[in-house]
């Protein structure tokens, strides 16, 4: 009997399959655990939240592509700045959107321009809030390019000049960090230098580096208003299939001085986040881009995704890639997700 007992044990393990030695699912048998060893964390203090300002009192005018952002005169974001910083968020991105729009750009640079308004109510008010100006030429151009245009061309040397005066203007009013988006050669430099002789050495520059000419804009520009009015923005921003080029242009504005370097869009770029990161010891950004975000809110308003879950998997995502920071119209959500 004892016989029989031993061979049918023999049998059973010679059947059995090979058990692991190392169990990876140890460590995720339980919240506390997965918690313990979780890697990547979204911290609400990375998080940057763009506003679009229009002139004016008393508007808040909802953006259809965009669900819950507005374009918003300066008392009406004040008010929302006041609901994000009780939130926890910290740093906020400006674009403006002027009444009227000139070939020059001058909205950008004039001392009474939209967004250097905005910036000295806003640093009044809250001056612990770190305030971002993109600084672009594409809202203030009657043509809607981010440069000075001659014979349907944008030019490149001449709108050097422009910028310059725009980011030393947007110093001028207060902001804590100027971010060129306009994606002209050089402008890194001339910005540094501009803030410099002004007096504004340690204003930071957080570069748009590799902004590609995505398709997932569309949203920001209904938003901005910014719509090339003829052509398009390949002959600058940078064709999506490339690469190494994008890591070039990082090279290239750390060389010019940038001292925070961006990847925008995010999402379809983390492979460039991911090699920037092993280039360079400077911060990432990565800008979470409106077709991104209207995607998300489409899609759960059809009831398709849990929007809290996708919102934070992909936020998680972006960070996990290598960015340190993200700009996304989720900020506020994301805020209250988090306290939640």
């Amino acid at each position: 009997m004892n016989d029989m007992k031993t061979l049918a044990k023999e049998r059973i393990a010679q059947s059995s399959p090979s058990y692991p030695n190392m169990r990876m699912r140890r460590l995720r048998a339980t919240p506390a655990t997965r918690s313990m060893v979780r890697e990547t964390h979204l911290h609400l203090e990375k998080l940057i939240y763009p506003f679009f300002i229009v002139e004016g009192t008393n508007k808040k005018t909802p953006i259809s592509s965009m669900p819950g952002i507005f374009q918003q005169s300066i008392d009406s974001m004040l008010q929302e700045i006041d609901q994000a910083a009780n939130a926890g968020i910290t740093s906020i991105l400006l674009f403006g959107i002027p009444d009227k729009k000139d070939s020059e750009a001058s909205g950008a640079w004039k001392r009474d321009g939209i967004v250097n308004k905005a910036i000295r109510e806003i640093k009044q008010r809250f001056p612990e809030m770190v305030v971002i100006a993109d600084t672009c030429l594409c809202e203030y151009m009657d043509h809607g390019h981010c440069g000075i245009v001659a014979d349907g061309r944008v030019l490149n040397d001449p709108s050097l000049q422009i910028l310059a005066r725009s980011a030393v203007a947007q110093a001028e009013a207060g902001a804590d960090v100027i971010a060129p988006s306009d994606m002209m050669d050089g402008r890194i430099a001339a910005i540094r230098n501009a803030l410099d002789e002004a007096g504004f050495e340690h204003t930071p520059i957080m570069a748009y580096s590799a902004k590609f000419a995505s398709a997932l804009y569309s949203p920001f520009r209904e938003a901005a208003e910014s719509a090339p009015q003829f052509g398009d923005r390949m002959s600058y921003q940078m064709d999506p299939a490339n690469g190494r080029e994008a890591l070039r242009e990082i090279e290239l504005d750390i060389q010019e001085g940038a001292d925070i370097i961006m990847i925008k869009p995010a999402l379809p770029y983390l492979d460039i986040i991911s090699k920037a990161r092993d280039m360079t010891k400077l911060p990432i950004a990565a800008y979470n881009v409106s077709g991104e975000y209207s995607m998300v809110k489409a899609a759960a308003a059809n009831g398709w995704i849990d929007e809290r879950k996708v919102v934070l998997e992909s936020l998680t995502g972006i960070v996990r890639a290598g960015a340190d920071l993200i700009i996304t119209y989720h900020a506020r959500d994301v805020a209250r997700w988090l306290k939640g």
